[in-house]
């Protein structure tokens, strides 16, 4: 199968490449460290003849600095997907796996003892500030307790960045009816592992902690530090990847998948069992945080590992100690 795999030669997207070519598939990197701009029309339709399927990673990533980035998110991860799509309809390419997010959801899903399952609202920066940092029910104000987000769960985006990943499913969703092609949204965790982006606002919190180690500086922790996550290994990504392409997937429609390791941790956890393998300073915890972050998310991948076969292979302990001394992008 010959595949093209945009954003190719960044952080997932080379992991992916390599993943494919292991497979015995032939991978075609497009990517803007090459001068490739998904926006550009005429580049990505004539990147298309020949291609058996899209693996579309590329896309501005993160929380950004502030509102005033949203134009250039929707821009390179709205605009960018409706152009490869319409390229995609034009050409003939009928079979897709976007690079999706757990952070369509919102807040996880939650659990009140007297209410049952609950949706909390958005967490009011008085309480913020005031160091509450647990979503209350909404109906009656009392702690809950936080379980696992299954894909058939409402979406609730809480960022410019979580709307533009909902977009991107929904432009598949509308090419995959238009045309009678497959779609496929693999919505990731929290990635991690070689060749993270470093020292930059819109990596993930993992490089935040590693680049800090490197410099010699203990992980600054937001929060108090017991916001659960699901870290999941980049190779194991890059393999889920894999199987969604060599899978038969339903026409006219995007089903999404949950991507994550099936083994939360808080990133607390995460910052301590990331210092203790690099040999770095412990993690501080600030009791800062930033608006628009979720509490809790943490999905239920068991549709992955059912329908597809798919399963995480890098467990947390080994994960931490390999990327506590892998190589980040752009790091001597």
């Amino acid at each position: 199968m010959r595949v093209l795999v945009t954003g190719g030669a960044g952080f997932i997207g080379s992991h992916v490449v390599e993943a494919l070519t292991a497979r015995g598939h032939e991978a075609v990197v497009f990517d803007l460290r090459d001068g490739h701009e998904v926006r550009n029309p005429q580049a990505v339709a004539s990147a298309l003849p020949g291609v058996d399927a899209v693996c579309h990673q590329a896309a501005k990533v993160g929380l950004g600095t502030g509102f005033g980035d949203a134009p250039d998110y929707v821009s390179h991860n709205d605009l960018g997907t409706a152009v490869l799509l319409s390229a995609m309809a034009e050409a003939g390419v009928r079979r897709l796996v976007l690079a999706g997010s757990m952070v369509v959801y919102g807040e996880g899903a939650y659990t009140c003892e007297r209410h049952g399952p609950v949706r909390p609202g958005p967490r009011a920066a008085a309480d913020l500030d005031a160091g509450c940092f647990e979503p209350r029910c909404p109906r009656c104000g009392e702690e809950l307790t936080p379980g696992l987000v299954g894909e058939d769960a409402p979406v609730d985006p809480r960022n410019v960045y979580a709307t533009t990943k909902l977009t991107q499913e929904h432009l598949a969703a509308n090419w995959a009816r238009a045309t009678g092609g497959s779609a496929v949204s693999l919505r990731y965790h929290n990635v991690y592992g070689p060749r993270m982006p470093r020292d930059t606002p819109y990596a993930g919190v993992a490089s935040f902690f590693r680049s800090a180690l490197a410099r010699g500086e203990a992980p600054k922790v937001f929060e108090d530090g017991g916001q659960r996550r699901d870290f999941v290994h980049v190779r194991d990504v890059a393999g889920a990847n894999v199987t969604a392409l060599e899978s038969e997937s339903r026409a006219g429609a995007l089903t999404a998948y949950n991507t994550g390791s099936g083994d939360p941790h808080t990133v607390g956890e995460m910052a301590h069992a990331l210092a203790a393998a690099y040999g770095g300073p412990e993690p501080v915890v600030t009791g800062e945080y930033r608006l628009g972050d979720v509490r809790h998310i943490t999905a239920d991948s068991s549709r992955l590992r059912a329908e597809l076969g798919w399963k995480a292979e890098v467990g947390f302990p080994e994960g931490m100690r390999e990327f506590a001394v892998s190589k980040l992008r752009g790091e001597r």
